[in-house]
């Protein structure tokens, strides 16, 4: 039986999520809800409907997962607890720090309604958040390094955005390959912000405006950029949209160990992604958990859960026979 999706909220990882069920045979999609005009809505997918946001509850028994599309700052934190009590949800929920208050408000509701809801599903948190389990539980004697980039920071970028004079603008952030090396070197560095990660600016300016001081102000913003070493290049408009339109992303998670007696034996693993897209790869993950999320509440389970609490096998179409035959 196909698994019936909803898409509430139709930006960039919603267009990702309509574009990754497509190619998961397993599913379809049934409808998206957008805060915005349904009749300015345009998907990509033919014969499925765009409703108001507040029409989602009426839907209630036509789709088996809904994927939240809203952002981590304001739209989750509200939007996760009041849809789970209708819906299995997923979300790919990202400010690391309030994940336990909400994974208490997400689970209450969830649990109240009989639902599943699955929580801070991506890459990181996610697929990074995994390996860094895994590799914790194998070398107990170590130290975790997580690198990002290179790639688009969206909330860096908007940061830039808002100062006076400021056209249009894109961030990123770039792994130190000294740090980077030593830590693959299993040398265990102590690395202080700064010599983890250096940030990249393309800013477009208004006509006129004081560069030297949006350049001052950039570099000085406190929580953004002033931890870090900035570089920030004035370009124009048409520069911006050619060079750097994609939404690329990635990095690396690594940990080094010891093991033996008396500690004798070095070890690292590392896991690393590079994507062409931050979306559409957050999206891929997103649609595996809503598979194991309808999973799990076919058996009877409820309330709410993170990539640690699925079993791998729930992510995939694949019976397990296939994967013991095609994958162990």
């Amino acid at each position: 039986m196909s698994i019936r999706i909803g898409i509430a909220g139709y930006g960039n990882l919603g267009r990702g999520i309509e574009c990754a069920v497509k190619q998961n045979p397993d599913m379809e999609l049934k409808a998206v809800f957008t805060r915005r005009d349904p009749a300015s809505v345009s998907i990509l997918t033919a014969g499925v409907p765009v409703y108001p946001m507040e029409k989602a509850a009426e839907m209630e028994n036509e789709i088996d997962v809904l994927i939240l599309c809203g952002g981590s700052a304001t739209d989750l934190p509200v939007q996760t607890p009041a849809l789970a009590a209708h819906f299995n949800v997923v979300d790919s929920f990202d400010t690391h720090a309030k994940i336990p208050e909400h994974f208490e408000a997400v689970d209450a509701a969830a649990k109240a309604a009989g639902k599943v809801a699955v929580i801070s599903a991506g890459w990181d948190p996610g697929m990074f958040s995994l390996n860094r389990l895994y590799a914790n539980a194998i070398l107990p004697d170590g130290k975790d390094y997580t690198f990002w980039g290179k790639g688009v920071s969206q909330g860096h970028s908007d940061a830039i955005r808002r100062i006076e004079g400021v056209k249009d603008a894109r961030q990123y952030t770039i792994p130190v390959e000294s740090a980077l090396e030593a830590v693959r070197a299993g040398k265990n560095p102590e690395l202080t912000t700064r010599e983890k990660h250096t940030r990249l600016c393309y800013v477009v300016a208004e006509e006129g405006a004081d560069l030297a001081r949006i350049e001052n102000e950039i570099k000085t913003m406190p929580n953004y950029f002033s931890d870090y070493d900035t570089t920030v290049h004035f370009i124009s408009q048409e520069e911006l949209n050619r060079d750097h339109a994609g939404l690329p992303h990635g990095g690396f998670v690594i940990r080094s160990g010891k093991t033996g007696w008396d500690k004798e034996n070095s070890h690292v693993i590392e896991y690393s992604l590079k994507l062409d897209s931050n979306p559409q790869f957050t999206a891929s993950v997103i649609v595996a958990c809503a598979r194991a999320a309808a999973r799990m509440q076919q058996e009877g389970q409820t309330g709410c859960k993170t990539m640690f609490d699925i079993p791998p096998a729930y992510l995939s179409p694949k019976s397990g026979e296939e994967l013991r035959r095609t994958l162990l």
